[in-house]
């Protein structure tokens, strides 16, 4: 009888509630591949979009899960270095291609539409396993892929922060922000932030945040923030509203980097755009040589900011907890 396991997977969309816990075959590694025993499993805004049919291309059944870590079980093919037993943590960027500028046409996440670490067991290509950062525990290294990764690029690879400067971000609690917020501080920038919950503020301010703005009860917090000084650079995912007020308080010069659009698009006022001579950066996931330079922060003392540990039985229920946005840093399952 081919050995099973435990896996959270998605049959149809509707919805958090719609994950289901499956036994499936334990996945044989292909040509080149790496069987990983996972210990912890991290979820992703992403995860959630799926679920409710918000993800282009949704194919199913599948396992859903982009950040994982655990040990190596077996490698097929030419590896060298790995060894049963190593512990892990998972690059979860398939196939970005050849230019380190952008991705490939061709690339995907692990996750959708190739099963992903919300399971006991997971393969994954040999070069998109590394080393997990020893002083981190199994469910911290899992928080760290994919949102790491988002930020590390936006914050330095896309948005060249510096020592010395200013970073707006926009939107903190969310697991990239909070990154953004770990590494603008690691940089020795000074960093301002934004949220609509002051449990959200206070908890970024003893992160080291230099002034926390809550843009619900301060509508014009936009006037806050330019009053507080000229901002180098704005890290967003929102887009919309925001978006706008980024471009007016971004000083001449300055640079703003989106990775996503959760407030819609956007409109605006073109005149600050090109008066101040801005620069607009585009930017999503992260290249094989932004995921190494991001965990190596890790490696020299950071470390990542979890929420909340749920069994991965609960994985529906850790689902639900993220989608109703009052998490602050990663929501995380415990494989076991």
């Amino acid at each position: 009888m081919m050995a099973e396991m435990e896996a959270a997977r998605l049959h149809e969309t509707g919805g958090p509630q719609s994950l289901r816990i499956d036994r499936t075959p334990i996945p044989e590694p292909g040509e080149g591949e790496v069987l990983v025993r996972l210990r912890a499993a991290a979820l992703n805004h992403r995860d959630v979009f799926i679920t409710q049919g918000l993800y282009p291309n949704i194919r199913m059944p599948v396992t859903l899960g982009s950040d994982g870590a655990g040990e190596v079980v077996a490698v097929n093919g030419d590896s060298p270095g790995w060894r049963a037993g190593e512990e892990v943590v998972i690059d979860p960027m398939l196939g970005w291609g050849d230019d380190p500028r952008v991705w490939d046409s061709g690339s995907s996440l692990l996750g959708m539409p190739r099963d992903g670490t919300f399971a006991q067991y997971v393969t994954i290509p040999a070069e998109n396993v590394y080393r997990k950062p020893e002083q981190l525990s199994m469910e911290e290294a899992a928080a760290i892929p994919l949102a790491g990764l988002t930020a590390y690029r936006a914050t330095f690879t896309r948005g060249a922060l510096q020592r010395g400067e200013t970073v707006l971000i926009t939107g903190v609690g969310g697991g990239v922000q909070t990154f953004v917020l770990l590494f603008a501080k690691h940089a020795g920038a000074r960093a301002i932030v934004t949220s609509g919950s002051d449990e959200k503020l206070e908890r970024a301010k003893a992160l080291g945040a230099d002034l926390a703005v809550n843009y619900k009860t301060t509508p014009d917090w936009a006037k806050i923030v330019r009053a507080a000084g000229p901002i180098d650079l704005v890290v967003d995912s929102s887009g919309g509203e925001t978006l706008r007020k980024a471009l007016d308080v971004v000083r001449p010069g300055g640079r703003i980097a989106i990775y996503g659009g959760t407030n819609g698009d956007a409109t605006i006022k073109l005149f600050p755009l090109f008066w101040k001579h801005v620069t607009i950066l585009g930017t999503s996931m992260g290249s094989p040589q932004d995921f190494p330079a991001m965990l190596e922060l890790f490696r020299k003392g950071l470390r990542p900011v979890v929420d909340r540990v749920f069994p991965l039985q609960d994985a529906a229920a850790a689902m639900q907890h993220l989608a109703n946005a009052d998490q602050f840093g990663k929501v995380v399952l415990r494989v076991g």
